[in-house]
């Protein structure tokens, strides 16, 4: 996985290749698929949720840049295999999954494998995690029709948002905070991903 999906294309961040090779994907799937675990498309893992495939867990991370000393929140936390590979890679991580159901069995899965420095609650994406803020790093495993403003005020100075964008066509966009608190926006790539819920009322679809 880790040299023909992630190095043989363009991840080149050697602490990512790493975390991405000591994570054993296997154990976020459910065992119907395991025997996918390692191919480069996303699975479901129930509840109309899916994992991410390698590469773009990869390449978020990557985008995302976190270091040793960072605080990271994982939205859209899944079966908790991003929030895996952030915990290899940061000093905290809080991980945000909607479903109670996904969020409970991630913490339960994420502390059975050892990791001490990863959090996990059922909560709304949207509204980020305000009690830990601010964040060095977010990343939304979920599509948002526009970037929640919360996540924006979370972000701590110099932070990396990375998250897809979109209602339709989605775009993943690398959101960098400046030390004065404006924003670059970056378009990376388009991408389809499941649709963030919670938040606030929907627009009628058009």
């Amino acid at each position: 996985m880790v040299e023909d999906q992630l190095r043989g294309r363009d991840i080149t961040d050697r602490r990512v290749l790493e975390a991405m090779g000591r994570v054993e994907r296997h154990r976020f799937v459910p065992l119907d698929v395991q025997d996918q675990a390692y191919e480069d498309h996303p699975l479901s893992i129930g509840l109309g949720q899916t994992i991410s495939q390698p590469y773009i867990v990869a390449l978020m991370t990557q985008l995302a840049s976190p270091s040793p000393n960072c605080r990271a929140l994982d939205v859209g936390t899944g079966s908790g295999y991003q929030a895996a590979i952030l915990a290899e890679l940061s000093d905290q991580v809080y991980g945000l999954e909607i479903h109670k159901e996904l969020a409970d069995s991630a913490a339960e899965r994420l502390a059975a494998l050892g990791y001490r420095n990863v959090t996990v609650r059922c909560g709304d994406g949207y509204q980020g995690w305000p009690e830990h803020a601010p964040f060095d790093v977010i990343l939304v495993a979920a599509a948002a029709v526009e970037v929640p403003r919360a996540l924006i005020e979370q972000l701590a100075p110099r932070g990396r948002l990375v998250i897809p964008v979109g209602r339709h066509y989605q775009e993943l966009l690398l959101i960098v905070k400046r030390s004065d608190g404006t924003l670059d926006h970056i378009a990376v790539a388009p991408v389809q991903f499941v649709r963030m819920t919670g938040g606030p009322p929907r627009k009628e679809e058009a």
